[in-house]
């Protein structure tokens, strides 16, 4: 069905490159019929050729001068056998006597048409390459970009763990029963960073149930003074987010908002869909942005925004961090919405 369709385009491109030829006769008042037929008998042949010719350049693992020495060599084939081909149309569509296809004259007349025959060939040929190593280019884009997003994924994991531990040792000789309830949490935690490796998204709720365990040791270490409010829309659990994303986000707030007040504080994290684009937020009412014109927020943060960039390029995504009115620290994330397959 596949190579079906692909003869079909192939030939509407080839009978629409006959008909754009046989205009000009068309509009000087020559008989139609005529001069469609000629032209398709000039173009059809190419139906065939073009396909083959895209198959031999495939197969010619060469370089550029050897390629183009084989091309050469190649493309005086393709003439003679055009020629015939032509022949054979003009012959099928009445234009022509059959015995024309085996006439010593035809070789002759394959001869003068040879320069235009071989440039039909090189433009071909050349539109291929074109197209073969604009898709060359596109993979290695890609295969950079998915290198440079897997780098910054993996830069989340030690500095997540270094964090945790750290949290988890103060409580050792303070709360032993409390630290290894942490520790399971940790367990949990690795378990599901593990298994979200080489996934560059994830749904909304997988990313919810790691943020959970996280919290579950600040919760832990910070006791009734950290405070999670939610409110996660039905319609965006199955959304497919960045793995990872949300724990950076709630650290930070936690670490640069809420540890620094003597009361702890209020995390609010919101995920809902507006338009065609998923809006994630994570608000605190700690102690606010640091004055002066230092970065606001630490590595998590940083490497947060650079995989959405990336996870969403030219534009389509927005990751702003600023004060709230009510004072405290706002993180605003909005980026095309897409869905878990099946």
């Amino acid at each position: 069905m596949k190579n079906a369709v692909r003869f079909a385009l192939v030939a509407g491109f080839w009978t629409a490159v006959a008909l754009i030829f046989a205009l000009p006769s068309l509009s000087e008042g020559h008989e139609w019929k005529g001069v469609l037929l000629r032209s398709l008998s000039q173009w059809w042949p190419w139906v065939v050729l073009s396909p083959a010719a895209t198959a031999l350049d495939d197969r010619l693992a060469l370089p550029g001068p050897q390629r183009l020495a084989a091309h050469s060599g190649i493309g005086l084939v393709f003439t003679i056998i055009y020629a015939y081909f032509s022949a054979y149309i003009a012959a099928a569509l009445g234009l022509t006597a059959w015995p024309r296809i085996t006439s010593p004259a035809l070789l002759e007349a394959a001869w003068k048409e040879m320069f235009w025959t071989l440039l039909v060939y090189s433009l071909v040929v050349g539109a291929w390459r074109a197209y073969r190593n604009q898709l060359r280019t596109e993979r290695l884009e890609r295969s950079f970009a998915d290198a440079r997003l897997n780098n910054l994924r993996m830069q989340l994991d030690p500095h997540f763990l270094f964090n945790a531990l750290n949290t988890i040792s103060a409580q050792v000789e303070r709360e032993p029963r409390l630290a290894r309830t942490m520790i399971e949490h940790l367990g949990d935690l690795l378990r599901l960073s593990l298994s979200s490796q080489g996934k560059p998204s994830i749904a909304l709720r997988e990313e919810i149930a790691f943020l959970d365990h996280y919290l579950a040791i600040q919760k832990i270490r910070f006791g009734a003074s950290l405070r999670v409010e939610r409110n996660i829309a039905p319609d965006v659990v199955e959304a497919l987010v960045p793995s990872l994303f949300l724990q950076p986000l709630v650290e930070n707030a936690i670490r640069h908002g809420l540890s620094p007040r003597a009361g702890g504080g209020t995390i609010i994290l919101t995920a809902q869909r507006v338009d065609d684009k998923l809006h994630v937020s994570v608000l605190d009412d700690g102690v606010g942005l640091p004055q002066g014109p230092q970065q606001p927020g630490g590595l998590g943060l940083s490497v947060t925004r650079e995989r959405i960039a990336g996870l969403h390029p030219a534009g389509s995504s927005h990751f702003s961090i600023g004060p709230r009115p009510e004072g405290g620290t706002a993180v605003e994330i909005a980026f095309p919405l897409r869905w878990v397959a099946g």
